[in-house]
């Protein structure tokens, strides 16, 4: 018989997701926390956005939040390198 540990993030009762490192449990709990500060925030901007866009944006902001950080200090984001695609042809073409 296997033991195996889980880490449960559980928020007002309920079950949010299920880890199996208390590292990634710790971090999205994190993320979560960041996302509820966040959601009142934008929820005083003046947007016009539905309660549901908020928390997406919340929770969009909340996962991201290194590369705001960065952002918000003045940083240029790093352009990420294009993915070629090569076509191999084969000796049928």
């Amino acid at each position: 018989m296997a033991v195996i540990t889980k880490f449960v993030v559980v928020r007002e009762g309920v079950e949010k997701m299920t880890f199996t490192s208390k590292k990634e449990a710790d971090a999205y709990d994190k993320m979560l926390d960041v996302a509820d500060n966040l959601i009142p925030f934008l929820s005083r901007a003046e947007l016009d956005l539905a309660d549901n866009d908020i928390e997406k944006i919340g929770f969009y902001l909340a996962q991201h939040k290194d590369e705001l950080q960065s952002l918000l200090k003045g940083s240029v984001p790093e352009k990420k390198k294009a993915i070629k695609k090569v076509s191999k042809k084969t000796d049928s073409e």
